[in-house]
């Protein structure tokens, strides 16, 4: 009974990060990233928690087959009175790289602005901007690093059973080794909000549907390189 209260109360956990990720994004975000034309440091501190709660919010729900996975693997461990160490600090650890690809999109995000390719309302302000965008997100979509990073996001047993360690610090590490590949499958979708805008919601809740439908659903590959071939079109639309 009490395995299944730890499962239930980490699921209840998880959907609460969600919810309030989402409560922000939806009714929150706007309010505090007005347009900005000269950055402060608070600017940029706030753009990064923007980043940060936004990652959280849409990665989150397509990883919960694999955090419910590290569950039942520390589950059965405690059933077999082997140490046992809560799958929060996965999750931590999952978040943390999510935490540093928000660090570093920030950094771009500025460095953009400074540049003047993004508008003061954080959209592409260029159409070879917005065409290169695509098209690098579409050519990546069929390269087999993506593939091969969606495939371990996904199929994850392999990558959590060669390196499990042991402790608090061995599961934040595993967590970490996890988000890598699931950064590395997603890092130049989240880009897209350049082009659509760094606070469109409604591109946000497609590139999270998308991020989904990738990592759950049957036949990964083919969804992954329709969306390729759709953002490749969509870039060339724009010299048309």
């Amino acid at each position: 009974m009490q395995i299944s209260l730890n499962r239930l109360a980490l699921i209840l956990t998880l959907l609460l990060v969600i919810l309030l990720s989402w409560y922000y994004i939806v009714f929150a975000m706007t309010m505090n990233m007005e347009p900005v034309t000269q950055w402060s440091i608070a600017d940029i501190a706030i753009l990064f928690c923007m980043w940060a709660i936004m990652m959280a919010g849409m990665m989150l729900p397509s990883a919960m087959p694999v955090i419910l996975l590290v569950e039942q693997v520390n589950r059965k461990r405690k059933l077999r009175r082997a140490s046992y160490t809560h799958t929060l600090f996965f999750v931590i650890g999952y978040l943390l790289i999510w935490g540093l690809y928000s660090a570093v999109i920030t950094i771009i995000q500025y460095t953009l602005h400074h540049w003047a390719l993004l508008s003061p309302m954080m959209s592409s302000a260029n159409i070879a901007f917005s065409s290169a965008i695509l098209l690098a997100a579409g050519i990546y979509q069929l390269t087999p690093l993506k593939q091969r990073c969606l495939q371990l996001c996904r199929s994850p047993l392999s990558v959590i059973s060669s390196q499990w360690k042991e402790g608090k610090l061995g599961a934040i590490r595993l967590g970490i080794n996890h988000g890598q590949y699931c950064v590395g499958c997603c890092w130049i979708l989240m880009a897209i909000l350049f082009v659509t805008g760094v606070m469109n919601l409604k591109w946000i809740l497609l590139l999270s549907l998308i991020v989904l439908v990738e990592k759950v659903l049957p036949y990964p590959e083919v969804a992954s390189k329709l969306l390729g071939g759709a953002l490749i079109l969509l870039a060339l639309s724009y010299w048309v």
